[in-house]
């Protein structure tokens, strides 16, 4: 059967790896792409394709005079980059507008419309090549940038065009050097990584099937996947060949040990895996496409990363046998970490001495931790989403210098009925905050034109005057009436997030305590165990948000981090929580809910802080990509795991657990169960 079972994945695995390599070919990165279908913005640009000019991505070329005005060399490489653009455009592109000079006369603008017909390739084709021409041959003391809604927009594609392979290549060195740590065997890391490896090729090639059937997945959650399915999968890796090293010890037969391993490590691994997989499933009730798009396809990293532990692991350790583990080969009798001795033992045995005034004072110091809560904002923007320069942020920044800032990614406005369009640019020219209106064109949607800011088009004041322009235009222009373009899609993303950060939050802790209940058969322990996780993640949130903002000096917090951060921790946090309890239930058992507590501690702590250390270490990796909400995710979910790792897990649980004692199993028969005696002399029972 074990051939048989490791054949099935051969075959598994050589189909997903015939589809993973057009996984990254199918993520969308243009910021419309992760608006809702609702939201005004996007109708808006639905609405653009039907004139004319269809859905235009200006192209912005800004030349600023490093000092003082704009000198007639300078010019004359405006007006040649002008002339060879027009004669030779790049792929996409239309003619060229300008030169536009600034009042003062230091900076002068070029502007062309881009149509990439949604293929992210023809907007970078563009986009570069109309940099190739502005860069070359630039007179000294003159600063020349390609930005526009086109130019952010190629950045962005480019950022995560690479995030993939880097962060699969980092995240599976990072796992082999833990591995190798963790099991001090030359041979054993094989076997963990081989069947991790199956299973993230695998869940690749299920992930761009998602692709096809419509789920939008982007860059982030392409770079999520390999993070997630190499911890999570790492994970239940050392927790069950924890328990198959240790029935080496009691069995001779490696496929006895390998089945009572399974038996008995298998269903907390499976609950494990069931509570992330139904956590991130309900991210599809998310109105943002792109973190609904989390949902499915990490849900299905998951599924695999656990079936892979449950069916190729067994398989390939039943194979290998205790000789894989050389130069450290258990045998029958050894000893190992058990329940009667170690660092983990000691620690509960200190806990247990006086476990209301360790849970108290851990408690205390978690609420200090929250307090850097008062740090979190959501002002982070396409416009200061970037770690390093790019080309379009620093354009924009030339751009705002001399021009209404706005000019470079204007607003749409969409007249359903063109006849009230005279009275819409009326109402609209009175607005506060408004610079110029654009010209008007006229097509089967109506009419349209553009609309520019004095403000910067991806700043926090440009987004909030986007519902004072929406109810001026409707007023005089009817329902039909449309704004759109880069900063009303931005302020509808925002929206939309703020939303999904009040639905999905409650929702995923109501399944999960629900799938605590049935596990430890309880309600005192899940609630508990709950209340922990929730603590755990706003201390994670509270120093995210304070070293993110005071430390790191970013601009903001993207508007789906407190909900990503939220999934990632809560989820991943009562993972460990089930590996503990689960054990602690089976030793409950037999020695009572306190020896019970100690020695689940015992045996547990040192696989669950390996497999802690894991997957914090792999999460980090996200931290060192170019992208500030990566980072800002990849530093915050790492530092929460560690912390639910070492603090909350190790102090906070055993210490609640010790304090209510049988209690904490109410309403199941194990509530009732008559503690064990021990001898005074025993610290585990010392009064507090």
């Amino acid at each position: 059967m074990k051939w048989v079972v490791v054949a099935a994945w051969i075959v598994l695995a050589g189909i997903g790896a015939s589809f993973a390599g057009k996984f990254e070919q199918g993520q969308k990165n243009e910021q419309s792409s992760f608006l809702p279908g609702s939201a005004e913005s996007v109708k808006a640009l639905e609405q653009t394709k039907r004139f004319p000019s269809g859905d235009n991505a200006p192209v912005v070329v800004v030349y600023r005079a490093g000092d003082g005005r704009l000198t007639r060399d300078d010019l004359r490489k405006v007006t040649g980059d002008k002339q060879a653009l027009d004669d030779k455009p790049p792929v996409a592109t239309g003619g060229f507008s300008g030169p536009i000079v600034s009042q003062d006369g230091t900076t002068a603008l070029l502007v062309a419309p881009i149509k990439p017909n949604g293929e992210s390739d023809r907007l970078v084709d563009a986009v570069d090549g109309v940099r190739t021409q502005a860069y070359r041959n630039v007179p000294d003391g003159l600063d020349v940038k390609v930005t526009g809604a086109a130019g952010f927009s190629r950045d962005a594609i480019e950022v995560f065009s690479g995030i993939n392979g880097t962060l699969l290549f980092g995240t599976a060195l990072l796992v082999l050097v833990l591995l190798l740590i963790i099991y001090r065997s030359p041979i054993f890391w094989l076997i963990p990584m081989t069947a991790v490896i199956f299973a993230e090729i695998t869940a690749r090639g299920v992930g761009y099937g998602l692709e096809e059937l419509g789920v939008t997945v982007n860059g982030q959650t392409g770079g999520i996947l390999p993070v997630l399915v190499f911890g999570a999968g790492t994970d239940y890796a050392l927790l069950l060949v924890s328990r198959y090293r240790e029935e080496l010890r009691r069995h001779d037969d490696k496929h006895e040990a390998a089945a009572l391993a399974m038996r008995r490590a298998g269903p907390a691994v499976l609950a494990s895996g069931c509570t992330v997989i139904v956590a991130l499933l309900v991210l599809m009730l998310a109105e943002v496409n792109g973190t609904s798009g989390i949902g499915p396809v990490c849900a299905v990293g998951i599924a695999l990363a656990m079936l892979s532990m449950l069916t190729l692991l067994p398989a390939l350790l039943a194979i290998t046998g205790r000789r894989a583990f050389w130069p450290f080969i258990p045998h029958v009798g050894d000893e190992g970490t058990d329940e009667t001795h170690g660092f983990w033992r000691r620690t509960g045995e200190r806990i247990a001495r006086r476990p209301r005034v360790v849970w108290i004072a851990t408690t205390a110091g978690l609420l200090v931790l929250c307090l850097g809560l008062t740090q979190l904002n959501t002002d982070l923007t396409n416009g200061n989403g970037f770690r390093d320069s790019v080309d379009s942020v620093a354009g924009q920044k030339l751009l705002s210098e001399a021009f209404p800032a706005g000019a470079n990614a204007p607003t749409n406005v969409i007249v359903g009925d063109a006849s009230h369009v005279g009275a819409v640019r009326s109402a609209l020219e009175k607005q506060p905050g408004v610079a110029q209106l654009g010209p008007v064109e006229r097509g089967a949607g109506g009419a349209r034109f553009d609309l520019t800011l004095v403000a910067d088009p991806y700043s926090k004041a440009a987004f909030e005057q986007i519902p004072s322009l929406r109810d001026a235009a409707k007023e005089a222009g009817g329902p039909q009436t449309l704004i759109g373009g880069p900063t009303a899609q931005q302020r509808d993303f925002n929206v939309a997030a703020a939303r999904d950060n009040r639905v999905i939050v409650p929702i995923v802790l109501i399944v999960i305590f629900l799938i605590l209940v049935a596990l430890l058969r309880a309600i005192t322990a899940p609630l508990i165990l709950i209340a922990t996780v929730i603590l755990s993640f706003g201390a994670a949130l509270g120093v995210g948000s304070f070293v993110s903002m005071q430390v790191f000096g970013f601009a903001g917090l993207d508007s789906t981090y407190p909900l990503l951060v939220f999934i990632f921790l809560v989820a991943l946090g009562v993972d460990y929580n089930i590996f503990l309890m689960a054990r602690v239930r089976e030793e409950a058992h037999h020695h009572g809910s306190r020896d019970g507590m100690i020695r689940g501690l015992a045996v547990t702590g040192a696989v669950i802080t390996s497999a802690g250390i894991v997957l914090a270490g792999t999460f980090s990796l996200l931290a060192l990509l170019p992208l500030v909400v990566l980072t800002e995710l990849g530093f915050t979910i790492a530092f929460g795991v560690l912390l639910d790792t070492l603090v909350v897990r190790s102090i906070l649980v055993p210490a609640l657990t010790l304090d209510i004692g049988p209690a904490i199993w109410w309403p199941s028969k194990l509530a009732h169960h008559r503690e064990r005696r021990r001898p005074s002399s025993d610290p585990a029972t010392e009064p507090s």
